[in-house]
């Protein structure tokens, strides 16, 4: 019987197992990863970002308090360390253009196809619509468990996600369009 992540999470408060706790991240690494992935566009960075956030989480463990899934907690600490490193980002940006010396783009993903049309798409989002989108439709959470690993009100991210969701679809039918 395979156990559940509250009794993982407890076994880890209780004993601070790494083995439960590995167990937690190899559950919920993949979730992580593509959904930093979605929100800052650049692979290398979410993999960083999800690893600062998993070690975050072991060191908060403790402050789980199960009255929301550990899914939805874990992804408000990957929120957190998201936006603590786009804040970091604009602050050197704006550094670097006080000093003259502008940043280069980043480099466009090689791939092509969907997932980069379905990126392109995302990057034209406001921050919040796309964290609300891709939280509930790339990792699957409910209006609700968004809102909780946001910490945004439940009635934001249905707008965020409504609005978010028509953007996207204008995206892709200007794109139908010019392609015909």
């Amino acid at each position: 019987m395979t156990a559940s992540d509250a009794d993982l999470t407890a076994l880890v408060i209780a004993t601070r197992n790494p083995a439960a706790f590995g167990e937690l991240v190899r559950r919920h690494q993949g979730l992580v990863r593509s959904m930093l992935q979605r929100m800052c566009r650049n692979h290398a960075l979410a993999d960083d970002l999800a690893q600062d956030a998993f070690i975050r989480a072991y060191e908060k463990i403790g402050s789980f308090k199960g009255t929301g899934t550990f899914k939805s907690w874990l992804c408000s600490i990957a929120y957190t360390e998201f936006l603590k490193s786009a804040r970091k980002r604009k602050s050197t940006e704006k550094a670097m253009e006080r000093f003259g010396a502008g940043l280069e783009e980043a480099e466009a993903p090689r791939d092509m196809g969907n997932v980069v049309d379905l990126d392109r798409a995302l990057a034209t989002l406001k921050e919040d619509e796309r964290a609300a989108v891709v939280l509930c439709y790339s990792c699957g959470m409910s209006h609700s468990e968004a809102a909780e690993a946001t910490g945004m009100p439940l009635g934001t991210v249905k707008s965020h996600v409504n609005r978010g969701r028509a953007k996207l679809q204008a995206f892709f039918h200007e794109a139908e369009v010019m392609a015909s």
